[in-house]
């Protein structure tokens, strides 16, 4: 059996895998900024040639307001940029596999090799085991690594029978027409765990026509929203991301282009770096994979055009300059993955609506007991940035929800121009359908998954009371060293909490001097 090599036929997203070369972060002549490549040093990433036009970036501005200036720039109907690089993790790729049932090889219609999985981090809590020998056993599969002498080393497993296609998913009826949201929620929830334990599913929400077409060949936009994790109290709330592609011919999805954030300073116990990386890696990495750890659901908005997808893309291809950089800080109550992918949304011209914060004037009033609770300033104003944050900035499900009722609304009346610009227009012109993928978490020793909370109160419940149990994953932090900061980098700005402490401290300084004033 020969393996190929990751860009050697199909697609990344939207661009042909054969517009970039193989390499990583280590070397010296690819076209990404040099925060980037340091980030990847030791990773295999893929790089665009020279030729193409690599997305860039504004230097001594805000994030979202180069973002906003390079869009009305941007002529109607340019090109797609190219991102500064794709993590691939992997150099080779085998198709249409099957494992052997001992677990011990991989078998294609050009033969039989041998089958190791990439070694665990040592921080990740569980791993690959006879569960999911016996579930990839079952199933063709398509699996990224390397070859060595004996055996080809699997970093990522992924299920070719989940696709879209290339029949047009079953429509099904909204359970309540009238609140979108409501719906998606409870299709989310409609399985136990949230359908981590169920098979593959994929319905059609929502079509243009009365009779489903083919999305065969189309390109798409897409949100995703992964789970919960069974077995750390601070992952309830999910993963965000979007992406991009194409549907190929036989329906095959594993080559989208998921497009990760995730905080660049601390080193992840599963090895997640943030970056638009493939789908299947996305969720099949055997250590960042997010199927190994929770179910994920996507709500795919297939196109008749590519307008929209090439908008998303490239914005987000610049933002990932400005994040790597460090002018855009990652913060999880409010510069997270879900407020960057929605922001960025926002700045392209889609208005997804807010969801009002989970209590802003008990945040403002109760800054002092969560002081005193809490014993450090830092953790009390974190705790009152998750207070006052807008919760489709802060919650994944969340989001996905006000995304998928607004997206309904484009499609049913014509886009105010007061309220959404851009995006929203391409995506009332240019959406075909609406479709609704859940993908169920692989077997593996990891505690099962379950769906994504919509609320800080829901959060809680989810969390034990005694400290002594709630489960905690310490990680390393990574500095970013200071060589790579770049002159014109702008200083943080002032955050909700900051405003708390000084409005409290001022008023706390006002009662000790008229105390001893008194006395």
């Amino acid at each position: 059996m020969t393996a190929e090599a990751a860009t050697a036929g199909g697609e990344f997203g939207l661009y042909p895998a054969a517009d970039f070369r193989i390499t990583t972060g280590a070397c010296s002549d690819a076209s990404a900024i040099r925060q980037a490549l340091w980030y990847f040093r030791d990773q295999t990433i893929a790089v665009p040639a020279a030729q193409f036009q690599i997305a860039g970036f504004a230097t001594g501005m805000p994030a979202f307001d180069d973002l906003r200036q390079w869009l009305q720039q941007r002529a109607a109907g340019a090109t797609i940029d190219y991102p500064p690089l794709i993590w691939i993790a992997a150099p080779q790729v085998i198709r249409r596999a099957r494992l052997t049932v001992d677990g011990n090889s991989l078998a294609a219609a050009t033969g039989e090799v041998g089958f190791r999985v990439t070694p665990k981090i040592p921080l990740n809590r569980s791993y690959f085991d006879s569960s999911s020998v016996a579930y990839f056993a079952q199933r063709t599969i398509t699996v990224r690594g390397e070859s060595s002498n004996d055996a080809f080393v699997a970093r990522t497993l992924w299920p070719e029978d989940f696709r879209l296609g290339p029949a047009a998913p079953p429509l099904q009826a909204l359970a309540d027409p009238s609140s979108p949201a409501a719906s998606l929620r409870g299709l989310m929830r409609d399985a136990p765990h949230g359908g981590a334990a169920s098979p593959f599913l994929a319905a059609t929400l929502w079509q243009r026509d009365t009779q489903p077409k083919h999305s065969t060949g189309s390109p798409v936009l897409a949100l995703m929203v992964n789970g919960a994790q069974g077995d750390d109290d601070e992952a309830h709330g999910g993963h965000f991301a979007l992406v991009t592609g194409r549907v190929r011919s036989d329906g095959a999805i594993g080559d989208w282009l998921v497009n990760n954030y995730y905080s660049l300073d601390v080193e992840s116990e599963k090895g997640i770096l943030a970056a638009p990386t493939p789908l299947d890696n996305y969720l099949g990495d055997l250590n960042s994979g997010q199927a190994w750890y929770r179910p994920s659901y996507l709500l795919v908005a297939v196109l008749r055009d590519e307008r929209a997808a090439v908008l998303v893309q490239s914005a987000l291809n610049r933002v990932y300059n400005q994040f790597y950089r460090h002018q855009l800080d990652y913060y999880h109550p409010s510069q997270n993955c879900t407020s960057i992918s929605v922001d960025v949304l926002r700045a392209l011209g889609w208005s997804v609506p807010m969801r009002s914060a989970s209590n802003r004037v008990l945040a403002w009033l109760s800054f002092p007991f969560l002081l005193i609770r809490e014993a450090s300033l830092r953790k009390a104003k974190l705790a009152f940035d998750y207070l006052v944050s807008d919760r489709t900035r802060l919650l994944p499900a969340a989001a996905l929800e006000e995304a998928f009722a607004s997206l309904l609304s484009l499609l049913r009346h014509q886009p105010r121009e007061a309220d959404d610009g851009r995006l929203a227009r391409m995506l009332a012109d240019d959406v075909e359908a609406l479709v609704y993928l859940r993908f169920p978490q692989f077997p593996s020793s990891r505690v099962i998954g379950d769906t994504p909370v919509v609320s800080l109160h829901e959060y809680r419940a989810r969390v034990p009371r005694d400290p002594a149990l709630v489960q905690i994953v310490p990680v390393p932090p990574r500095p970013f060293p200071d060589d790579l900061r770049d002159p014109d980098l702008l200083p943080r700005r002032w955050r909700p909490s900051d405003y708390a402490a000084l409005l409290w401290g001022a008023l706390a300084a006002i009662a000790i001097a008229g105390l001893l004033w008194w006395v």
